[in-house]
């Protein structure tokens, strides 16, 4: 579990990889090739957690702290070739900053 505001409100908020997680010998539990289960959560003002992503991912980066105070971070998400309507061993990036809302990457 990773903790880091990403909403840019002074909140920690959390991103929980999957990648290095084992279910006794089976290590393809979590993973497989669309990538691993990754969950963000955001904390709302009022302390309570709000999921807003829940998706297997290849990897990702957190990109740059923005400049400006109170911004949102963005996550470079390396997803499954199909969804940017290719296939599994083709490149897919996507980008997303995070906030309250729910998000989900959709396969065309």
């Amino acid at each position: 579990m990773r903790r880091i505001d990403l909403t840019g409100d002074g909140r920690e908020d959390y991103i929980v990889d999957f990648r290095d997680t084992k279910c006794g010998d089976r290590e393809t539990t979590y993973c497989g090739t669309g990538g691993c289960v990754m969950n963000t959560l955001v904390t709302l003002p009022d302390g309570s957690v709000q999921p807003v992503f829940d998706g297997r991912v290849r990897s990702y980066e957190i990109k740059p702290k923005p400049m400006k105070r109170g911004a949102a971070r963005t996550i470079r998400f390396d997803l499954h070739g199909s969804y940017c309507g290719g296939f599994g061993a083709q490149a897919c990036v996507k980008e997303r900053a995070i906030s309250v809302a729910p998000f989900a990457f959709k396969q065309p």
